[in-house]
């Protein structure tokens, strides 16, 4: 589903000169445009954060015909792959010159390309345990207990890039912690009105936390490459995620043949395909990319307050539409996760 851990760390790398080449250039001259483009920001982000984990949700309990997932996790690397071969020619504008550009970049500097196959490896994991852990938890519950990315991120800084946390991070990550706990916890016949009987609790926690601990460690491992080797950076994002792309799209085929390959053979890879299901795809394959754009206009603060929006909006939908009972200890555990985030991104002294 995402790669945003990847893509906010190599453009945080890219823009920081540029950012402040803006500054110096333009002063404090556009006060009004820098709010509006972080009331967008915050949009964004919030819609991204709720609304993929929503529209899986609900594609996970249709009825019917039910789509095998690791397709839609290929479909969705190979649309990103494909977008961002397009942005990149519109960058370059010439055909000649961005067939220069690609090979000088992805087979000309193969060590290079090959670092970035570690990371695409973990996400394609990843993307295909979320949709293992969002079949087997209501859609607030998931979105809360996927807060676990930011413990396991802060915890490889530390071993990896040896990284120092503040008393009060280390404090916002025992609430979070603790936030999780009270949600996972709680008694399961308080999750549903009417639980779904295919829905299995236990494996969907613990989908939620192998992909939290390999969001975490492909993001980490990626900010090492560069503060390593230096090579993201003066290369566009574009190019990360075509190489993220083009592994992605291999091993994700690897990994669908070899999990459900008897059952694409027999249906076919289209199987259960609907117009909602193109929605989830489109949404996981362009929704992170466009967060990629926008995150430069989002401090931590922000984006700790767009989870905390989308965690609200995830709530108030399950209740409506998935029939989620909110339980007194779910609403302390939430409320612990939200606080934990808002501390933990605060600027540190």
């Amino acid at each position: 589903m995402e790669k945003g851990e990847f893509m906010r760390s190599n453009l945080k790398v890219m823009t920081e000169k540029v950012s402040i080449s803006v500054e110096e250039g333009m002063g404090a001259k556009k006060p009004t445009t820098n709010s509006n483009l972080k009331y967008a920001s915050l949009a964004i982000l919030v819609l991204q954060n709720a609304g993929l984990i929503l529209t899986i949700r609900y594609s996970r309990t249709l009825t019917g015909d039910m789509y095998i997932s690791s397709t839609a996790v290929v479909f969705a690397e190979l649309f990103k792959l494909v977008a961002c071969l397009f942005l990149t020619f519109l960058e370059i504008k010439d055909v000649p010159s961005w067939f220069r550009y690609l090979h000088q970049n992805i087979f000309a500097d193969p060590m290079a390309t090959i670092k970035v196959a570690v990371p695409s490896f973990i996400y394609v994991i990843q993307n295909n345990l979320q949709f293992v852990a969002i079949s087997n938890l209501d859609a607030a519950t998931f979105q809360v207990t996927y807060q676990l990315k930011v413990l396991t991120t802060a915890i490889f800084s530390v071993f990896m890039l040896n990284k120092t946390l503040s008393k009060m991070q280390w404090f916002s990550l025992f609430l979070l912690f603790s936030g999780i706990a009270l949600v996972q916890l709680q008694p399961s016949q308080l999750k549903a009105k009417n639980p779904d009987d295919t829905q299995n609790p236990m494996i969907g926690f613990l989908a939620v936390l192998v992909s939290s601990v390999c969001s975490g460690f492909a993001g980490v491992y990626f900010e090492k490459i560069l503060k390593g080797t230096g090579s993201g950076q003066g290369v566009s994002i574009w190019l990360r995620n075509i190489q993220l792309g083009m592994f992605g799209t291999l091993l994700g085929i690897i990994g669908m043949m070899f999990n459900d390959g008897a059952k694409i053979r027999e249906k076919g890879v289209l199987y259960g395909y609907s117009n909602l299901v193109w929605f989830v795809i489109f949404m996981q394959a362009f929704g992170g990319l466009l967060v990629a754009v926008v995150v430069k206009y989002a401090d931590n603060i922000l984006k700790g307050f767009a989870t905390s929006i989308a965690i609200i909006v995830s709530c108030i939908v399950s209740i409506y539409v998935f029939n989620f009972v909110l339980s007194l200890q779910f609403c302390l555990g939430t409320l612990l996760v939200m606080t934990a985030i808002f501390f933990y991104g605060r600027p540190q002294k």
